[in-house]
């Protein structure tokens, strides 16, 4: 059995060392969900209640652009968003419709409540409006190199967005921190008639510059001054430091924090240049279908995320770390307005997006090791803990009077491991709880020996793909 030591030391922290929380985006699943109770409170409960579910605190609520009503190429049954204001076909005339996502809002309502204290809501926007764009779609340019909002759209875009942001706050109570008006802006992602979803091209740079000072201006206009904006969400933080770095000087004053999306493995620049300006960094956006351990079964993907979230956390050193869709994909007969959903469950032992199935027929969430793997950090790292940084295989936060530690053993043997403190102060007891194994027959946050706590030091014994959270109390 291997043996390593690790040195939990207090004055390494990320960024300004304050947590900000653990997330998901609300979009595509709550669109979904949206219509089934049983669905929107279950949901609210396994997501963000912190003491039956995983305690998540972030919602990233998309304002949908919506397409022309007269396009059938988005064929997913979750993404295709409805917008907020709508273009009479025969006489032009614009019309607000704010009912029109009820769906996610119904979803966004819920999670808010269950969040409590800790709730975070922040909106973003994958496209504007069709009618706001220079191809008449909302998934993109006709080339996806090219910049598809019209130039002479961009304030009434900017205003559209507000608009919307201080409808929820006024309307539905709920307090939106945060605005991001781009998604993945700096990609060739996005492009007419796509059949997966909206999607925007907006070069870096003057084009960025200009939308994100003609949505600061018009949050000065609606009074927004307690919502931050962001920028600029892009696919990896190679492309959100290109863009950052081009961003204009009135742009940069504008902008209160800075958001990355993590599809490639994460690099440190774009951190390094948000803590040199002295400006928040989030990781926003990321997953994968994949796998990581050694013959490590259904743990496969648990372990990939594990690694994921500790990956991200100690390269780009974010105050928040957010996954795209907890809930990613759905099981039922019909499918939704005439497009299919999968028929029956796939196989837990290959990767696969998300931590949860919604099974629409029976209004059911199917769970999965994954769901487990993210709530042992979501559960006990906790918003206002200070992260540490340490050795790529654990994550640690701390907070005066606690400190936690999820340690990940992605080999198929046991192994020992020491954590050293270095400027903690002394820990008087320590519990562990521990995800492996499978989802019908294995642990999910079970309680489980905690090793040998000595005098500045925790010795402990992790399983063969494992994850394991100790939490040590003075």
């Amino acid at each position: 059995m291997t043996k390593t030591t690790v040195s939990i030391n207090n004055r390494i922290t990320t960024g300004d060392g304050i947590f900000k929380g653990w997330g998901t985006s609300l979009c595509w699943w709550a669109n979904r969900v949206g219509g089934s109770e049983k669905l929107i409170k279950d949901g609210a409960e396994l997501f963000f209640d912190k003491e039956k579910g995983l305690g998540l605190n972030i919602m990233r609520y998309n304002i949908g652009g919506g397409d022309d009503p007269t396009h059938t190429h988005i064929q997913r049954t979750d993404s295709m968003m409805p917008g907020f204001l709508e273009k009479d076909k025969d006489t032009g005339e614009l019309r607000w419709n704010y009912e029109a996502d009820k769906r996610q809002l119904d979803v966004l309502e819920a999670c808010y409540k269950a969040s409590g204290a800790d709730a975070y809501v922040e909106a973003f926007s994958n496209s504007p409006p069709y009618f706001m764009t220079v191809s008449g779609c909302s998934s993109g340019h006709r080339n996806p190199n090219c910049n598809n909002l019209r130039r002479d759209c961009v304030e009434d875009f900017a205003e559209y967005l507000v608009h919307v942001t201080d409808y929820i706050q006024r309307e539905k109570g709920i307090k939106i921190s945060s605005l991001a008006s781009m998604n993945e802006p700096y990609s060739n992602y996005w492009y007419k008639n796509s059949p997966k979803q909206e999607g925007c091209h907006v070069s870096p740079g003057r084009r960025q510059s200009e939308l994100l000072v003609a949505v600061k201006k018009a949050m000065r206009k609606y009074n927004l001054d307690s919502t931050d904006l962001t920028a600029s969400d892009e696919t990896n933080a190679d492309r959100a430091a290109k863009a950052f770095s081009s961003l204009t000087g009135e742009a940069l004053g504008a902008i209160d924090r800075v958001s990355t999306h993590t599809y490639e493995r994460a690099t440190p620049k774009i951190g390094k240049l948000c803590r040199k300006m002295g400006i928040d960094l989030w990781m926003t956006e990321t997953d994968w279908s994949s796998e990581s351990g050694e013959n490590a079964g259904e743990m496969g993907p648990a372990i990939w995320l594990s690694e994921k979230i500790i990956e991200d956390m100690y390269v780009l050193q974010p105050s928040a770390w957010v996954i795209w869709q907890i809930v990613a994909s759905y099981i039922s007969r019909d499918g939704y307005l005439g497009r299919r959903d999968m028929e029956s469950m796939f196989d837990l032992k290959e990767g696969y997006w998300g931590c949860a199935v919604a099974e629409m027929d029976k209004e059911e969430y199917i769970l999965t090791q994954k769901y487990y793997a993210f709530g042992q950090f979501s559960r006990y790292i906790r918003p206002g803990m200070r992260i540490i940084l340490t050795d790529k295989r654990s994550l640690c936060a701390y907070d005066k009077e606690k400190l936690v530690i999820v340690a990940v053993n992605p080999k198929e043997e046991d192994e020992v491991r020491e954590f050293i403190f270095d400027g903690l102060g002394e820990f008087t007891s320590v519990r562990a709880v521990r995800t492996s194994g499978d989802i019908s027959t294995g642990e999910h946050w079970t309680e489980v020996s905690c090793g040998k706590l000595g005098e500045g030091s925790l010795t402990v014994s992790l399983r063969g793909n494992s994850i394991t959270t100790f939490i040590l109390t003075k």
